[in-house]
């Protein structure tokens, strides 16, 4: 065998490392990147739950009042009808719990299945949102 034959030879099996090299590296990296992807942590992804309570009110004023009042931090929705006197809520029950927005709507005035309100809060509303 030639020395030049030698070298060509060398040249190819060099080449061929590099490039076998290469392709471990690239293979490597997808690898890692599917596997990252796999492993991520759900549990600390947001859960939103939506229910749906009765609160009593009669106007648009009612409705008004009682979505803000609804709307706490944690609530994504809040939704109330004046026909079917029914408060769709969109939230994250880690953030927040139904009960604790059933006693706020109650602290303005509005009854809710679990909580009725005051005398004083229910007295406090306008004329055109007494529902008693």
């Amino acid at each position: 065998m030639s020395v030049n034959s030698n070298n060509k030879n060398n040249l190819k099996i060099t080449k061929m490392k590099t490039l076998k090299l290469f392709l471990a590296a690239i293979i490597a990296v997808s690898m890692s990147a599917t596997v990252s992807a796999q492993t991520k942590d759900h549990s600390t992804m947001a859960m939103t739950k939506t229910e749906t309570i009765k609160v009593s009110g009669k106007c648009e004023s009612c409705k008004a009042r009682i979505e803000k009042t609804a709307k706490v931090d944690g609530v994504t929705k809040a939704v109330w009808s004046d026909k079917t006197k029914m408060l769709t809520i969109a939230y994250n029950p880690s953030n927040v719990k139904i009960d604790d927005i059933q006693k706020r709507l109650a602290a303005v005035g509005h009854d809710t299945p679990k909580y009725k309100a005051t005398d004083k809060a229910y007295n406090a509303l306008p004329g055109c949102c007494k529902y008693r």
